[in-house]
Formats: C-alpha cells, structure tokens, sequence
C-alpha cells in the first residue's frame, strides 16, 4: 500500500465511525492513561520543550520563533502520524482500518466532555456552591470564586458548547478527512493554542501563530457544531430549533471568538438562555456579548438539558458519518 493510504475517503470515514463508536462506549481508560499518557500529554510536552527554549527575546523574534515552533511542532506530529498509518497499513485493510480506529478514539472527547460536564450539576446538588466552583474549575480557564450557582451552570453549559465544536466535531471533521495524520495535526493546533495561544506578555507574539491557525482550522467544525445543536434541538423535548437558529444568525458573529460563538449562540436559543456575556478570567474581567436573549438564572437541571441535546447532537453526527461514508463509497464503486 502507499504512504497515503487511509488517509483519504471512504476509508478516513470508516475509521472516524469506529473511532467515534469506542471512544462513546469506553472513553480513554484510567489505566492506559497511567501506563502510557494520552496524546494531548504528549504534544503538550513537545509544545512546553519548544515554548522554553524557542520563546526568548523581544516581541519580533518571540512571532518569528513561534511560527518556527509551531513549523517542528507540526512537523513531529505529522511524521509521526504517517509512520503509525503507514505501521497500521502492513495488516491488511480490514486490520489497517480497525488499528487507526482505535488509535483515533484518543482524539475525539465525547464521553469525557459529557462525564465532566455532569459532574458540575451532581456536585452543585450534593455540595452546594463550593462543590459546583471545584467541579467546574475542571472545565474552565474562569475564577470559579467569583461564580454564583447561575454562573457555574452557565460556566458548564458555555464549555459544553465550545468543546462540543472544538473537542468533538473538529478532530471528527479532520480525521474524515485525512484520517490519523489529519485528526493528530488538527489536535496539535488546539493544543498548542491552548497552552501558548494567550494574549499574555509571555505568549501575545510567540502564541500568535498557534492561535491565528487554530481559528482557521475550526471554521468548518464550529459551524457544522451550531449546524448539529440546531437540529439536535427538533429532538428534545423543551428546546426550539427555531430559537437556536434564530439566535445563531443573530449572535454567533458578535463572539469575541470567531468560532465559540456558533456552538453557544445555538445552545443559547435552543435552551432559552444567555450565555457568555461579562466574566473573569482570573483577575481580568472580559466583556463579551450576550449569546441567546433568554433567562440568564440557569441552574442544574439546565446543565442536564444541555447534556441531553448534546448527546442528540453527537448521535446526529455519527449519523452524518455514516450517511457520508455510504454517498461516498457508493459514488466510487
């Protein structure tokens, strides 16, 4: 087989089916994150080797070194990629498909996203407001401090939106189309632009690059992420597809963030909230527009709503793969 194979049509497809099914079923196991770490750790290291000894100087030689960075960091992922693909290929096709599935189910973050999210309205409920601060503290970069109940749940169901776009749908969307080589660079992108894409006095010119590109490449998923919580919403009992959509035109460009605001703006409508607006990152306070016109006062049983239309909206995506694979394949027979 050639370098280049499963990393194209209808195969990238198969592989995200199968990668999207184990990773559902059984998340990243405790004990093989013990034993060998998981592939975020991994590129986070490489990007923290790179950010210490490249991230040096003035702002000029801090952009050029983090394009530099960002340039090795890609490299080493993408090489690595291949290498696995090319490894998997030698079992044949049937065993080459199975092999990068379950190498893929590390990417996407379906069961983990959800099983956090949940905690925050378990813990709200069984320990009040200090336990909902600490669970939600997990999920978000915000002072929990300065959270109140309506807060944290809207901290919760904020999070649950973006990473449905940034967590789920996108290294979805990048493996179906290049396979394990386009699901790890994609991962490498976010994961670089959430360590060193802040405007920080450390990181402002360094993590440029990082953050301009991880815009760039979740264009397509944040979009097809409000597409799928629009639609999610004609299936929940209590939520308005209308709404959503409505508030989606209206609001997702008005985001500080380019691609956040479509997850959210969606999710918003669709529950009859506000979410985003004002909030504190640590000790800065940033104003942000409003996603949704609705009730701002959200509480547990909101969290668990949203819970339920993204576990439609993930349903709704495996759908889409395989209707995908299925147009594909038939049209290349």
């Amino acid at each position: 087989m050639p370098w280049t194979a499963f990393t194209h049509p209808p195969d990238t497809l198969a592989i995200l089916l199968l990668a999207l099914t184990v990773e559902a079923a059984a998340g990243y196991p405790d004990r093989l994150y013990r034993a060998l770490g998981h592939p975020v750790t991994w590129i986070g290291a490489l990007i923290g080797r790179l950010d210490g000894g490249l991230n040096t100087g003035g702002q000029n030689r801090r952009r050029i070194m983090g394009v530099f960075g960002l340039v090795l960091l890609l490299a080493a992922v993408a090489g690595t990629a291949f290498g696995l693909t090319a490894t998997a290929a030698l079992f044949g096709n049937w065993g080459g498909l199975v092999a990068l599935g379950l190498l893929c189910a590390s990417l996407p973050a379906q069961r983990s996203l959800h099983d956090h999210v949940a905690r925050v309205a378990a813990d709200l409920r069984d320990d009040g407001l200090a336990g909902g601060r600490v669970a939600v503290s997990m999920i978000v970069g915000r002072n929990p401090e300065t959270l109140d109940e309506a807060g944290i749940c809207r901290a919760a169901i904020e999070s649950l939106a973006e990473n449905f776009s940034d967590g789920i749908v996108a290294p979805a969307f990048w493996i179906g189309v290049g396979g394990l080589p386009g699901g790890a660079l994609y991962k490498a992108i976010n994961t670089a632009d959430s360590m060193i894409g802040h405007r920080t006095p450390r990181h402002e010119a360094y993590g440029w690059a990082a953050a301009r590109l991880d815009d760039f490449v979740n264009l397509p998923a944040s979009r097809l992420a409000g597409g799928l919580i629009v639609v999610a919403a004609l299936f929940q009992s209590g939520a308005s597809p209308g709404a959503a959509w409505r508030a989606l035109r209206r609001d997702a460009r008005r985001h500080r963030s380019p691609n956040a605001g479509w997850p959210e703006a969606a999710m918003a409508g669709a529950l009859g909230l506000r979410l985003a607006g004002p909030r504190v990152y640590g000790a800065t306070s940033v104003e942000d527009a409003w996603m949704g016109d609705g009730r701002a006062e959200a509480g547990p049983a909101d969290v668990e709503r949203a819970l339920a239309l993204y576990r439609t909206a993930c349903l709704l995506l495996f759908g889409l793969t395989a209707v995908t694979f299925a147009l594909v394949a038939v049209a290349l027979l």
